[in-house]
């Protein structure tokens, strides 16, 4: 299983980022992806990245809850360190309204510079999205060119919403314990995916699934969500796994 979305570089594993990590491996996971959040983070994920040779990739990008009225200047100081730490993802990139729409018009100009890169680098994104898919919806309408590949991560949509991404190109949908919760509604739109465009995801520290919600999370309970999928779909665990992976080593070009 490949963790496709993971802060396991952040302050809540300085203690025990080893053993973290040791579990993920005992429990089948085979590769994490790292996305960080802003210029201070870059140096973090770079390091866990470094300290496990092969075993984890990292993408960059500025987060859209730390877009502000400098945003531009943060892209700037930003974009040499694509060259420089050779990401496998520009992410992770969005728009975020949930707690304050202030910097509504900044996220989506901060968005759509972010996805040209994609573009120059031949790399896809990763989208974080909260109250705002009609806001990244709007950005790629107007984006002048084919879009990028991506993925919209931790996506809790409506089967309505899948068709209004999917009419903006085949991207993939990443689910994590979210789709664990008792009154979750992401199971109900796994059918609408397909299996073909899955990716699993921890988000860790955040989002733990059932039975340790409210926990800290870790990469070592994507069984947890592997095995729910399984079960809602109808599918073996292993091919949950194997076509997930799958989807993952393609979007990301992993050499794993």
């Amino acid at each position: 299983m490949i963790d496709s979305h993971s802060h396991i570089y952040c302050r809540e594993f300085n203690e025990d980022r080893d053993q973290a990590i040791a579990r993920a491996r005992e429990a089948g996971v085979r590769h994490i992806i790292m996305p960080n959040e802003n210029l201070v983070s870059v140096q973090y994920v770079v390091a866990a990245r470094d300290a496990y040779p092969g075993y984890m990739s990292i993408a960059l990008g500025l987060h859209p809850e730390l877009v502000d009225g400098d945003y531009e200047s943060k892209l700037t100081a930003l974009r040499p360190l694509f060259n420089e730490y050779k990401p496998v993802a520009v992410g992770e990139i969005g728009i975020d309204l949930y707690w304050d729409a202030t910097w509504r018009e900044q996220q989506m100009a901060a968005l759509d510079t972010q996805l040209h890169w994609c573009k120059e680098l031949d790399i896809p994104f990763i989208i974080h999205c909260r109250n705002a898919l009609d806001e990244i919806l709007s950005v790629m309408d107007n984006f002048g060119e084919p879009l990028p590949q991506g993925v919209f991560h931790s996506f809790t949509g409506t089967s309505e919403e899948v068709d209004k991404v999917r009419k903006r190109g085949d991207f993939y949908f990443g689910v994590n314990g979210i789709v664990t919760f008792k009154k979750s509604k992401v199971k109900d739109i796994l059918p609408v995916i397909g299996i073909d465009r899955l990716l699993l995801e921890t988000d860790s520290p955040y989002l733990a699934p059932f039975p340790h919600r409210g926990k800290r999370n870790e990469s070592s309970y994507i069984p947890y969500i592997c095995n729910f999928i399984a079960g809602h779909l109808g599918f073996a665990p292993e091919d949950v796994s194997k076509n997930t992976d799958r989807n993952a080593i393609k979007l990301f070009n992993l050499d794993i």
